[in-house]
């Protein structure tokens, strides 16, 4: 089956789906983006990821491209059309198409609008939870506003590229005074060697990711000591449990970092009941 993608307005072959040469999201990364995940054709985790869309649009001082409402009808109707039961919706938003200057457009335009869905099979997911997978760790080197769900991802690449070249899932950012940030794609989380759950404060310069929100809840309801903070490296590779968080990848055991074997190499049980206790949860409250 084609793929259909949603343009500013239209509903499209995913092959012709195309902005303006002088898109500010193509010219300068000048523009945010959410992924849901996609559980029987709902949205999970709806109201989180539509808060946070919000609140990068007003950071970058861009315009609502339109209601709520609206907005809802075409993430839904671009996985209708994509017949997406299980997968992923991914929305981007750019302060629009203008002449190319680096100051904003005046009189401002229109937000450009793309909205794309994708299946996923989750048997191949499930298959790597039980695995678990490899992280290794780089330099931060990205701006001082990763709290902002901006398009401007190169050192996210750059570091996602890393890790691949070097046969891991995922790349964790470390700052200047060697603690853990966070991943390329992901937020990072350990259990230390107290048994505490630990992932970094959101006061830090990371992102404040929904599953994370939403796995704190989680962990906490289900009488786990949680801590929000700094972690090192060696803090890292001497837990009992690793692990990171994302839409895409909800709750994915780490196994190794740098090489380093993370408890007896395997999955452990906090992130494999936390990956349960979230899945089940995201789909109960799909919208």
């Amino acid at each position: 089956m084609s793929r259909v993608a949603y343009v500013n307005g239209r509903f499209v072959p995913h092959g012709q789906a195309v902005v303006h040469v002088e898109d500010r999201g193509f010219q300068f990364a000048d523009g945010v983006y959410e992924v849901w995940a996609v559980f029987d054709g709902k949205l999970a985790d709806y109201q989180g990821h539509m808060d946070r869309l919000d609140r990068s649009l007003d950071e970058l001082r861009i315009g609502r491209p339109m209601t709520r409402a609206a907005l809802t009808s075409v993430l839904r109707e671009t996985i209708r059309r994509n017949r997406v039961r299980e997968g992923i919706v991914y929305l981007q938003v750019t302060r629009g198409t203008a002449r190319r200057d680096h100051a904003f457009p005046s009189p401002e335009v229109a937000p450009s609008v793309v909205v794309t869905a994708r299946s996923m099979d989750p048997a191949v997911a499930e298959a790597k939870a039980a695995k678990g997978v490899a992280v290794v760790t780089t330099p931060e080197n990205r701006w001082g506003r990763c709290d902002i769900k901006t398009v401007g991802l190169l050192p996210n690449a750059l570091a996602k590229q890393k890790a691949r070249e070097a046969g891991a899932a995922e790349a964790w950012f470390v700052d200047e005074l060697g603690f853990v940030t966070e991943g390329s794609s992901t937020n990072a989380w350990i259990v230390d060697a107290e048994g505490v759950l630990r992932t970094r404060d959101t006061q830090a310069n990371i992102l404040r990711g929904i599953t994370r929100h939403g796995l704190l809840a989680l962990a906490r309801e289900a009488g786990l000591q949680v801590a929000e903070g700094p972690f090192t490296v060696d803090q890292a590779k001497a837990a009992k449990e690793a692990f990171f968080s994302a839409a895409s990848a909800f709750v994915m055991p780490v196994v190794s970092i740098d090489g380093a074997k993370i408890g007896d190499g395997r999955p452990g049980p906090i992130a494999t009941r936390l990956r349960q206790l979230y899945l089940e949860n995201a789909r109960n409250t799909a919208a």
